[in-house]
């Protein structure tokens, strides 16, 4: 047996399960490998889609995912995803074939290449410490949340190796968590015990905690709030007021700034779920709960950092507070009750003869969608509306790669999410111009066989740029394009397709859904273009 090969096994036997790619000559041997331990290999198109594919599939399952990427172009090719996944902490193994002669067409700086983007390197140095390297890159990934490169080189790959030491291997099991340090425990219980108007925002590090977090906030009256990372975390309780950020609703940011205690858990409390900070009041008390104290105070200044898991950090925090009511009331939780969603909230519709508002259209899907669903969501112009208007079961009912602030990674996204989430109905959210320079891994669906809706939000722009800078007099000519019969393509591809101009037309999506889709089915919604205020946001803050 030779070292690419044992290397595949020796991941399975850690525990991946499922593994991602596109298969070249330097990463033939260890896929192969990968399936003869037992993991089910996805083949994509490209291998920025393989990537994200895997991103969004750890994300959805807990499970630690594998990619696995040729040398050199390929690994080129996954950098975007790699960058998603790192930004993202995401439990992610890429393997890659390494070329270490540099008169090789293939030969790149890949350890620089991964740590650019904020992902870590290891490098499978000979048959001798082949197994003790992949060990290492599996307990980096699994243990401390991290997105690893394990790099084969060629000519370690045709090392032989003993079969035999395969045996030895047993899966490697996540840690116990560190639990926060008794006086922090006390000093946020004594916080929350003089809370008036508590709320909890809440994180991806969030997303194994619910129990202990509604317990918590049962116990001191707080309010229940989601980063976009997290939506669904606390579907059906009667406190949660849903995302917070610039996807906010009108009363979740009153409600939020109205708070005088606020408790990051497991969130980063960056510029997006803080809105650029305007969510905070100035005289809000700030705490944050992370595993890392490097995270404590990045991006917003905290009255009290606390280094320690959420579910743990939660339950001792119980233990030391009386219950009081804090932010609650029956008025404010029929207010919730009536406002907290988007689609509760009046508007005039922009919709005209040939295009539909986003928000019209978005407000129906959510009624003709199964509500066992899990959502992938592209970034872009359009990307706020299936965020806000789109209600999800759980945690691992949305998935939304958006660390990288990248385009394009939806189709992919909604693909891993799916095939960790199997029960549920996939649908994928995508601006025009994410889809088209996506558009390959749509064969991918259909050769999967999963009956998923693609929901393309149509402008034929690059949105935010379009709705940015016009308004200020700049040419836009650049970032237009002649509108597309994406539907067309798409049945072309071997997916049933249907044009959406205006809300009757999502009749016919209806009774296909109903019936039971076959097949992917491709929606190309031709959206009334506006600016979208999320994006004026960030891109002020650019």
């Amino acid at each position: 047996m030779n070292v690419a090969q044992a290397v595949g096994i020796a991941l399975t036997k850690f525990g991946v399960r499922k593994a991602f790619g596109v298969v070249g000559s330097g990463n033939f041997h260890f896929t192969n490998g990968l399936i003869q331990g037992g993991a089910e290999f996805v083949a994509a198109r490209h291998e920025g889609g393989a990537t994200t594919m895997a991103d969004a599939y750890a994300r959805c399952s807990g499970e630690v995912a594998v990619v696995s990427v040729h040398q050199g172009c390929g690994l080129g090719n996954a950098t975007t995803g790699i960058g998603e996944a790192a930004k993202s902490r995401t439990p992610l193994i890429i393997v890659t074939g390494e070329a270490t002669d540099p008169l090789s067409n293939f030969h790149i700086d890949q350890d620089a290449l991964a740590r650019s983007v904020g992902a870590s390197s290891i490098l499978v140095r000979s048959a001798k410490t082949a197994l003790a390297d992949v060990r290492r890159a599996f307990t980096q990934a699994r243990r401390d949340r991290r997105t690893v490169l394990l790099r084969l080189p060629l000519e370690v790959q045709a090392e032989p190796i003993e079969e035999s030491l395969l045996d030895e291997l047993t899966a490697i099991e996540p840690l116990p968590q560190p639990r926060a340090a008794d006086p922090e425990v006390k000093a946020l219980a004594e916080i929350l015990q003089h809370a008036e108007r508590p709320v909890f925002l809440c994180g991806r590090g969030s997303r194994a905690a619910r129990p202990e977090l509604v317990a918590l906030a049962d116990r001191c009256g707080a309010l229940l709030a989601e980063g976009a990372v997290a939506k669904g975390l606390f579907a059906g309780e009667p406190w949660a007021i849903g995302v917070s950020g610039g996807f906010s609703s009108p009363l979740t940011t009153e409600l939020i700034q109205g708070a005088d205690v606020v408790v990051g858990w497991g969130s980063a409390l960056n510029d997006w779920t803080t809105a650029h900070g305007r969510l905070l009041s100035p005289d809000t008390t700030l705490v944050q709960v992370d595993l890392e104290s490097a995270a404590l105070g990045r991006n917003r200044p905290v009255t009290l950092g606390i280094v320690g898991d959420v579910a743990g950090t939660a339950l001792a925090v119980t233990e030391h507070l009386d219950v009081h009511n804090g932010y609650r009331s029956e008025q404010l939780k029929d207010r919730i009750a009536r406002e907290i969603r988007w689609r509760d909230n009046a508007y005039d519709d922009a919709g005209t003869a040939e295009a539909i508002d986003p928000r019209t259209l978005s407000a129906a899907l959510d009624e003709l969608i199964p509500a066992n669903r899990v959502v992938g969501v592209d970034s872009g112009n359009f990307m706020g509306y299936p965020t806000m208007y789109l209600d999800v079961p759980d945690e691992n009912g949305f998935c939304f790669t958006q660390a990288f602030q990248s385009i394009g990674l939806g189709l992919a996204t909604a693909i891993g999410a799916a095939l960790a989430q199997p029960a549920r109905f996939p649908v994928a959210a995508c601006g025009d111009g994410g889809f088209l320079m996506s558009i390959a891994e749509l064969e991918t669906v259909v050769r999967l066989k999963l009956p998923m809706l693609i929901v393309v939000y149509n402008d034929h722009a690059y949105g935010a740029e379009v709705y940015f800078f016009e308004p200020g007099g700049h040419p836009a000519d650049t970032v237009t394009f002649p509108d597309t019969d994406i539907a067309a393509i798409a049945r072309g591809y071997g997916c049933d397709a249907i044009t959406v101009r205006a809300k009757e037309d999502l009749d016919e999506v209806s009774t296909r859904i109903a019936a039971g889709l076959d097949r992917p089915l491709v929606v190309d919604a031709k959206i009334a273009g506006f600016s979208a205020w999320w994006l004026q946001a960030a891109m002020t803050h650019h």
